[in-house]
């Protein structure tokens, strides 16, 4: 497996750059008509973890997929890069494209990102989706504990250099041998050529900041994503969407929102949602939004 030499696309996307918020920031965007999603990737992935899902999306919807600051091909993150700057980056981006409000479904390790959007910027979102999803304050911390079945990766962006020390240069190992299989439930579903485009990204200089801010972040922003919570909980129509994390999403959910939240579990299904099962997620996010909509 090689590493591609430049970025990974689909017909009928665009690619654009744009600059907010002291950064700059890679997204790419489909469809003409209907209401504006905005796709929010988590780690270890890009904007490229929804390219079998944006097509989908596109046929009703204009579709906009981000790499957040740090990621894919955004400019490189900085020391001191926080969820909450990435909150930024993301607010500043939906009134750059002058699409706000939009429908927002995020996954993974954006959760800290897209809550701290809607919860900040409430005018910015039309609904919520969480896709595989948790928040510091509300449980995602006890991943990082090894001793009760927590995992060992979370450490690694949390220890000042040790990421860049140990991935840098096995970008495809550690991708292809250990993050993806270890989380995929369905066999096949995840590429070589993924692999190698995500492997792409993450082996520029500065790589890994992205993912070592969001995840520093995380196990050190619980007590002001509770505050958020309380004061100022998600009113806008939520869903959650999992696989064999599902019923921790929607418990999480369950705890931010203020209102009922919808929930589609996944069968059979593993971490990688948008990657193992694009049909079904697009599905359920089209059938959500459309709710919405008519509302």
């Amino acid at each position: 497996m090689s590493k591609s030499p430049t970025p990974a696309t689909l017909a009928g996307i665009d690619h654009h750059y744009v600059d907010v918020n002291g950064t700059t920031l890679h997204y790419v965007a489909a469809g003409t008509e209907g209401s504006p999603i905005l796709l929010v990737h988590g780690f270890p992935e890009s904007w490229w973890a929804f390219h079998k899902v944006i097509p989908l999306l596109a046929a009703t919807h204009r579709v906009f997929a981000v790499d957040l600051r740090g990621f894919g091909d955004s400019a490189p993150a900085t020391a001191g890069f926080t969820s909450a700057t990435a909150a930024e980056d993301l607010h500043e981006l939906i009134a750059a494209l002058g699409v706000g409000p939009v429908h927002l479904a995020a996954q993974d390790i954006s959760g800290g990102t897209a809550f701290q959007l809607a919860t900040t910027h409430p005018d910015d979102i039309l609904s919520f989706t969480a896709t595989e999803m948790g928040l510091a304050g509300f449980g995602l911390e006890g991943f990082a504990d090894v001793t009760h079945g927590g995992s060992w990766h979370i450490g690694v962006p949390v220890s000042p250099g040790i990421a860049e020390m140990l991935f840098t240069g096995r970008e495809e190992q550690v991708l292809g041998s250990w993050a993806f299989p270890a989380m995929t439930a369905v066999i096949g579903s995840i590429t070589n050529e993924d692999i190698a485009e995500f492997a792409r990204t993450y082996s520029r200089e500065g790589g890994w900041l992205g993912s070592i801010g969001l995840y520093q972040s995380m196990l050190g922003e619980g007590d002001a994503l509770k505050a958020l919570a309380e004061s100022n909980p998600i009113t806008v129509p939520a869903l959650a969407i999992g696989g064999f994390g599902g019923p921790f999403t929607v418990g999480t959910l369950s705890q931010v929102v203020a209102g009922d939240v919808e929930s589609v579990q996944l069968d059979g299904v593993g971490h990688y949602v948008a990657l193992e099962a694009p049909t079904a997620l697009a599905d359920a996010i089209l059938a959500f939004t459309g709710r919405v909509d008519a509302t």
